[in-house]
């Protein structure tokens, strides 16, 4: 395989699925941020090339010095720090961008506004009863790279917009994010997938459309979790913040959201206001009227691959044994605690009980970080910090590495069974995608990839090589990829690699299933 070097403007950060302008023209409209959406090349129009890397680009700075501060030249985009100069979000110092903890409403600070929130309502309990948290609209992150203190995991998302690569920035730092818009589709989680949805300034007009916004992290928060909101309509008098606040207020009330709290910090004069969803359909059955309305009973909750938003809520799980009705045990209990609902799945991925595969498959993740990932591969752990399963399965393998520094993003295939809100269910971070597609994030914002038996399946589609050069793509120079599949498959992959100056540093074969770790190279094609 012969690639050449692209060579189109700003190819050293091209994104195919938000990039695709040939696509976006033809939209016919973008009042609903169309044009922020997926929309992915297919045939002539992919791109067959390898994104160039940036001018004097360097190893990142290692976790947790690059929660502070990366190298510019890693991330060469001076416009955040002109934009938002005066909210403390990043600054430039010589050859560094160093990031103060700050932004629009963390006027002392993230840890500081973190503190507050928990002061505020010491239920959320951060990394004990609440786990997992969505953060609309992210800036840089610093909501969610400051709550790794707490032992919380945060997936923040914004769109590719105005405010010039705030998710590369992101994701550079060692924080976990996505590129995403709430627009007309569903977000690319299940349902009851977040214990908290967060939005601090993010500029979603929630009260209008029907609520339709407000309905989508309604499917996403799960019975009896949180939103908190954190914008001027929650503390200000201006006229149009008390009209925000009043119909958002009146759509939260007609959901059954239930007000807990709000309430100005005192020190910097910001205010929260934090909703509760109902655990119960108690008081959906006692509203005098059906708006929003409750969606039609056919309407899967948790579909979320190119699913249209619906403007309706979703009735809440009743009876034993069934997924929403019960929150999960306190961290770090949750992460090998099994479900009590996969007792009602017969057949899990394998063909036996769900709730024995997920037992057997945490011990086997367990083993297999522990004998050979962490001591076989040769592997610099203390390098590696962003991380996706490609193929997360149980999520057993992002469970076995909760004890490193580093977090995982677990996708599960559409083309696979859904076993995402098992993943979810036991405190981890995931999405839906499809490996036939190109993947929202930016070149060079992964440390490892890991793919168990992706590329059989992927063989039986849209073929390998072009998941291959998205992975090269994805992955940082100096980042490794860990490929377990059949011999047969692996014996495709390796000359890929290769063709791209990947080094095997590892391949062990055992019967017909073969497992190589290959590390990406600084190299570029010269044109």
């Amino acid at each position: 395989m012969e690639l050449k070097l692209c060579s189109f403007s700003n190819a050293a950060d091209y994104i195919p699925c938000l990039d695709n302008q040939k696509a976006i023209k033809k939209l016919r409209s973008r009042s609903h941020y169309e044009h922020r959406e997926r929309h992915c090349p297919t045939g002539d129009d992919i791109k067959k090339c390898l994104v160039p890397l940036p001018s004097g680009y360097q190893a990142h700075v290692n976790w947790p010095q690059s929660r502070k501060q990366v190298w510019y030249s890693n991330v060469p985009h001076p416009g955040l720090v002109s934009y938002k100069k005066d909210q403390n979000w990043v600054k430039k110092k010589d050859d560094l961008l160093l990031f103060p903890g700050g932004g629009t409403q963390f006027k002392q600070g993230a840890q500081r506004y973190i503190d507050f929130i928990q002061i505020s309502l010491p239920d959320i309990a951060w990394g004990k009863h609440v786990r997992t948290v969505l953060d609309v609209g992210c800036g840089v992150a610093s909501f969610g790279g400051f709550l790794f203190d707490k032992n919380v995991i945060t997936m923040s998302f914004a769109p590719k917009d105005e405010h010039e690569a705030q998710v590369q920035l992101a994701l550079e730092r060692g924080i976990p994010a996505i590129l995403a818009v709430m627009g007309t589709q569903r977000l690319v989680y299940p349902s009851y997938a977040y214990d908290i949805a967060h939005c601090a300034r993010c500029r979603v007009p929630w009260h209008v459309d029907g609520g339709r916004l407000l309905l989508e992290l309604n499917r996403l928060i799960r019975p009896g979790g949180y939103f908190v909101w954190s914008a001027t309509p929650v503390y200000k008098n201006e006229p149009e913040d008390v009209q925000i606040w009043k119909d958002t207020k009146a759509l939260a009330d007609n959901m059954c959201w239930k007000m807990i709290v709000k309430q100005r910090d005192p020190k910097t004069g910001v205010g929260i206001a934090i909703f509760q969803k109902p655990k119960d359909n108690t008081c959906y059955q006692k509203r005098q009227k059906n708006e929003p309305p409750m969606c039609d009973e056919s309407d899967n909750r948790d579909a979320a691959w190119y699913v249209p938003m619906q403007s309706c809520l979703h009735k809440i799980p009743e009876g034993d044994g069934i997924r929403g009705t019960r929150w999960p045990q306190e961290w770090p209990q949750r992460v090998n605690a099994t479900p009590d609902w996969l007792g009602t799945i017969p057949k899990g991925l394998f063909g036996k009980p769900a709730v024995e595969e997920f037992e057997s498959d945490t011990i086997h993740w367990q083993h297999v970080v522990q004998k050979s990932y962490a001591r076989g591969l040769e592997i610099d752990w203390t390098v590696i910090r962003n991380v996706m399963d490609m193929k997360a399965g149980y999520g057993g393998f992002a469970a076995a590495l909760v004890g490193y520094p580093v977090w995982v993003l677990n996708v599960v295939p559409v083309t696979e069974p859904d076993t995402l809100p098992i993943i979810t269910d036991r405190g981890l971070i995931g999405q839906y995608h499809d490996w036939c597609e190109s993947f929202s994030t930016y070149p060079r914002t992964y440390d490892l990839l890991h793919a168990d038996h992706l590329f059989s399946r992927l063989k039986q589609s849209c073929g390998v090589v072009n998941t291959v050069v998205e992975m090269d793509r994805i992955l940082r120079p100096g980042g490794w990829g860990i490929f377990r599949d059949t011999t047969t498959i692996l014996g495709e992959i390796e000359p890929l690699l290769k063709s791209l100056h990947w080094e095997i540093r590892v391949s062990y074969t055992q019967e017909q299933e073969q497992l190589i770790a290959a590390q990406k190279t600084s190299w570029r094609p010269s044109s």
